[in-house]
C-alpha cells in the first residue's frame, strides 16, 4: 500500500474546489480543523470515518473498492501484480459496465479520498475494504444458483420445521452447526431436505451455510445482486398531474378534518400520558372512538400533532377532573391559531412535521423486544435514520416526472442498489408504510408525488402552499337545506360561515360533501352563544340555495320560544324568571334540593352550586335554562377545552447546521496556510539523533519498521498530555493508529498516530 504521504501528497495537489468537495462529502474531516495535509490523510484513513463515508456509495462504486482489495491483497502475498490503472480497472469490469458509468463512480470515489491517484496508478484507503456490503469476491464469484422466482416457489413448498430452521438463520446468522450436514443422514430430516433443495449450502459435514438471496427474502429485504454493476429500472406507471393533485387535495381535506377533530378531543378530555412518555392503548382507542377514525391514523396524526407543537405533554389548564398527578397529552395555545389558518398554511405545518419526524409512525401497535405493543407517542418510536431513509425514498420519486408513480418492490431494489450498506432499511414493509404514510398527510396521490409535495422537497415552503391551495376545492359560501333538517355543504365552507354551521348543527358525515344535522340540542347551543332566532333564521335563509323547509323554522321558534325563561347567573349563582309560576315548578322539582335553591323573590332563585353545573343539572332536568351576564345579556357559557401551555425547555432535536461553500473555502485557505507554517517549522524532519519528527517521516519509519519487523522508540503524548518514551513492536500502521506489541508484557497495544511526537529505529 502507498505510504501516508502519498495520499497528503495527492491532497495537497488537489485544486481548492476540490478540497471544498471534499469536505462537503465528509465534514467530519474539518472538526477540528487539521493542521496539514498530512493530518487531513491520517483523518481521511480512520475507520469510523471511512465506513461513515462509505454509508451512500453504490454497488458499482462497491465493484470498485473490491477489485482494489483483491489486486492489493495479491500483491501483498507476492503475487507479480502491478499497481491498477484506470483503464486495466475498466477492462476488469468493461461487460457489465459502460465507460461513462465507469468514469462517474471512479470520480466519485476520488471525491471522497477513498480513492486517490499517484501518477497513473489507483490506490486504496485501506479501511475501505471493511465497508463492502457483502463477502469479499461477491462481484466475481458466481452468484447464488437459485434466481428470486426460484427461491419464493421453493419457499412456498417448505415443512413448517424446515421454514423455522431458515427464519432462525436468516436472524441469527448465515451459519450454522449441525450434524446432519454429514453425507449418509437421513434424507428425510429437514438439512438435508434443504440442502437438497439448495435453500442451504453445505460448507462441511457439520457446517451449513444460508445463501444471500434466501436470507434477503425471508427478512423481507430487496433482493441485491453483486454483480449488477447497472441501476434496475422500474416499471413506470404514469398518471395526470391534474389527477395526482386532485387525489392529494381529498387526502389533506381529511388529515385537516380529522386532525381537527382530535385537538377537540383532547381539549375535552386530556388523555393521561403513560409513566414512560406514550399515550396507552386504551386512550388511544378511547380517542379513535370519540373521533371516528381507525386507531392506526390516530396514532399518525397524533405524531404530527405532536411533532408540530400543536399537542403537547404536561398538565393542562384546566386540570382534568381526573384522580390523576400524572401529566396529560393536551392542545397547546399554538393549536388555537393552527386552527384558524387557512387549509392550505394547516398543511404545510403537518407535512414539514413529518418530513423532519426522526419517528416512524408506522411502527405503533408492533411487538417490542419484551412483545408489548408499541404505544404511540413513545420513545420506543425514535428511529436515528428515520429522516434520511424518508428523504432517499421521497427523493426518488422526486425524480420522475410529475405523475409518474414507482411500485415499493422497485424503489426497495433501486434504492438497495444505489446504498448497498443500508438496504435493510429498504425491506418492503418500510417502502410501503412510509408511502402509506406519505399519501396520509398528501404528498403523494396515486402513488405520484403531487406538485405540492414536489416543491415541498425541494425546500420551497411558499411554493408548496400556493400549489395546495391552488389544488384545494375553493370554498363556497351556501349550504343545501333538507327537508329532513340536514344540511349539506358542498364543500369547504368559508370560515365564517364554517364556524355558524358548526355551532347550529352537528357533522353527521364528512367527505368531499359535509352532512350537517339540525336538533333541539344544536339550536339551542346557538342561543346559548348568543345568536337570537332571527339571526338563525337570517343564516338559512341568505346561505341556503334551497327553501328554507317549515320543519327548521318550526325548530327554531318553539326552541327559541323556550329558551332563556330561565336565568343562570353568578351569585354562586342565581336563577331568575319573569314568570313566577315557572320558577316555583323548578323549586318544587328534585333538581332544587340537589342545586341548594332558595327563592329570595318571586321571580328569583339562588344556589349554592358554581354557575356550570346548575346548566348542567337543570337542562337534564328537562328546564331550558340560559346564561346571562351582569347586564342581563345572554353569554356564551360552552367549555373552550383544556390547553397547556408548551414547555419552555421543550426544543427540536440538535441537528448540526452544515457549513457553506463560502465557510469550507475559508477552511481551505486556513489548512494551506498551516501547511506552509507547518513546513516552515519543521526544516528538517530527521534529526541529528535519527528520530523523525515530520509526520510524513514518521509515517514512513513506522511502516517500514512493521514490514522488517525492528523495534522502534516512540515518543508518545497521551490524552492527559503526558509524554513518554516507549519501545515497541510495530505490526500494523493504519486506519489512523499504529498496532504495536509492548515487548516486556507480550501484549499488543494501540497508539494514535497523530499523538506520537517522534520514532526512532533500534538495533
Amino acid at each position: 500500500m502507498i505510504a501516508t504521504d502519498s495520499l497528503a501528497d495527492w491532497l495537497g495537489a488537489r485544486t481548492d474546489a476540490q478540497l471544498v468537495k471534499l469536505l462537503q462529502l465528509r465534514p467530519d474531516l474539518a472538526v477540528p480543523l487539521p493542521a496539514s495535509m498530512s493530518v487531513l490523510a491520517v483523518r481521511a484513513q480512520q475507520r469510523a470515518s471511512v465506513l461513515r463515508a462509505a454509508d451512500d456509495l453504490d454497488t458499482l462504486e462497491f465493484a470498485i473498492i473490491e477489485a482494489l482489495t483483491a489486486n492489493e491483497d495479491a500483491r501483498t502475498i507476492g503475487a507479480e501484480l502491478t499497481p491498477l490503472t484506470r483503464t486495466t480497472l475498466h477492462a476488469q469490469l468493461k461487460d457489465r459496465v459502460t465507460k461513462t458509468a465507469f468514469t462517474a463512480a471512479l470520480t466519485r470515489l476520488l471525491d471522497r479520498a477513498l480513492v486517490w491517484q499517484v501518477g497513473d496508478d489507483l490506490d486504496l484507503t485501506p479501511s475501505a475494504a471493511e465497508a463492502l456490503p457483502w463477502p469479499l469476491g461477491a462481484t466475481t464469484a458466481l452468484p447464488d444458483a437459485l434466481t428470486e422466482p426460484e427461491v419464493t416457489a421453493a419457499l412456498a413448498r417448505v415443512s413448517p420445521p424446515e421454514r423455522a430452521l431458515l427464519d432462525k438463520l436468516a436472524t441469527t446468522g448465515p451459519r450454522g452447526r449441525t450434524r446432519d450436514a454429514a453425507p449418509g443422514t437421513d434424507p428425510d430430516r429437514p438439512v438435508p431436505r434443504l440442502l437438497a433443495a439448495r435453500l442451504l449450502h453445505r460448507i462441511d459435514d457439520e457446517t451449513v451455510e444460508l445463501p444471500v438471496t434466501v436470507g434477503q427474502i425471508l427478512r423481507g429485504e430487496p433482493v441485491t445482486d453483486p454483480h449488477a454493476l447497472a441501476p434496475p429500472k422500474p416499471a413506470l406507471v404514469k398518471n395526470a398531474a391534474t389527477e395526482v393533485n386532485a387525489v392529494g387535495a381529498g387526502e389533506v381535506g381529511e388529515l385537516l378534518r380529522d386532525a381537527s377533530d382530535l385537538i377537540e378531543a383532547l381539549g375535552a378530555l386530556p388523555a393521561p400520558a403513560l409513566r414512560a412518555g406514550g399515550l396507552g392503548v386504551r386512550e388511544l382507542r378511547r380517542l379513535a372512538k370519540q373521533t371516528g377514525i381507525d386507531e392506526q391514523r390516530t396514532g399518525l396524526l397524533l405524531e404530527l400533532l405532536a411533532a408540530a407543537k400543536l399537542v403537547e405533554k404536561g398538565l393542562p389548564e384546566p386540570t382534568p377532573d381526573l384522580d390523576s398527578t400524572d401529566d396529560f397529552w393536551a392542545p397547546t395555545p399554538a393549536a388555537d391559531s393552527w386552527l384558524d389558518a387557512p387549509p392550505a398554511t394547516r398543511w404545510v405545518t403537518l407535512a414539514q412535521a413529518w418530513l423532519e419526524l426522526d419517528r416512524m409512525p408506522w411502527m405503533i401497535g408492533l411487538r417490542d423486544a419484551a412483545d408489548k405493543p408499541i404505544a404511540a407517542l413513545s420513545a420506543e418510536l425514535r428511529v436515528p435514520h428515520a429522516v434520511r431513509d424518508r428523504a432517499a425514498i421521497l427523493g426518488l420519486l422526486a425524480e420522475y416526472p410529475t405523475g409518474t408513480a414507482v411500485t415499493p418492490a422497485d424503489i426497495g431494489r433501486l434504492l438497495a442498489w444505489r446504498m448497498p450498506r443500508r438496504r435493510r432499511h429498504f425491506r418492503l414493509d418500510v417502502v410501503t408504510a412510509t408511502l402509506a404514510e406519505a399519501a396520509v398527510v398528501g404528498l403523494l396521490g396515486r402513488g405520484a408525488l403531487d406538485s405540492a409535495g414536489r416543491a415541498l422537497l425541494h425546500g420551497s415552503v411558499a411554493g408548496a402552499e400556493s400549489e395546495m391551495a391552488a389544488a384545494l376545492p375553493k370554498p363556497v359560501d351556501h349550504v343545501l337545506v333538507q327537508a329532513d333538517l340536514t344540511v349539506i355543504a358542498p364543500g369547504p365552507l368559508v370560515p365564517e360561515l364554517r364556524a355558524k354551521i358548526a355551532l347550529v348543527a352537528d357533522v353527521e358525515s364528512a367527505g368531499a360533501a359535509t352532512v350537517y344535522r339540525v336538533s333541539d340540542a344544536t339550536v339551542r347551543r346557538a342561543l346559548d352563544a348568543g345568536l337570537t332566532a332571527a339571526e338563525l333564521h337570517a343564516l338559512f335563509a341568505t346561505h341556503s340555495r334551497t327553501p328554507v323547509p317549515q320543519s327548521l323554522t318550526y325548530l327554531i321558534d318553539d326552541v327559541a320560544r323556550r329558551h332563556g325563561q330561565l336565568r343562570v347567573g353568578l351569585a354562586q349563582s342565581f336563577l331568575r324568571s319573569d314568570d313566577p309560576a315557572l320558577l316555583a315548578q323548578v323549586l318544587a322539582a328534585p333538581v332544587a334540593e340537589t342545586l341548594a335553591l332558595r327563592a329570595i323573590a318571586p321571580t328569583v332563585a339562588i344556589a349554592l352550586a358554581p354557575l356550570a353545573e346548575m346548566l348542567d343539572q337543570l337542562r337534564k332536568a328537562g328546564f331550558a335554562p340560559a346564561g346571562e351576564d351582569s347586564g342581563g345579556a345572554i353569554v356564551d357559557l360552552r367549555p373552550r377545552g383544556a390547553r397547556i401551555s408548551v414547555r419552555p425547555l421543550a426544543r427540536r432535536p440538535y441537528r448540526p447546521t452544515p457549513p457553506n461553500d463560502d465557510q469550507l473555502a475559508a477552511l481551505v485557505t486556513e489548512l494551506r496556510a498551516g501547511e506552509r507554517a507547518a513546513g516552515a517549522r519543521t526544516g528538517r524532519s530527521v534529526r541529528t539523533d535519527g528520530t523523525r519528527t515530520g509526520t510524513a517521516a514518521t509515517l514512513a519509519l513506522l511502516q517500514l519498521a512493521a514490514r522488517v519487523g525492528r523495534p522502534v522508540n516512540i515518543g508518545y503524548v497521551d490524552a492527559q498530555g503526558v509524554a513518554t518514551q516507549r519501545v515497541v513492536e510495530p505490526l500494523r500502521v493504519g486506519n489512523g493508529q499504529l498496532d504495536a506489541v509492548d515487548p516486556v508484557s507480550g501484549a499488543t497495544r494501540h497508539f494514535t498516530l497523530h499523538r506520537i511526537a517522534s520514532v526512532a529505529l533500534l538495533d
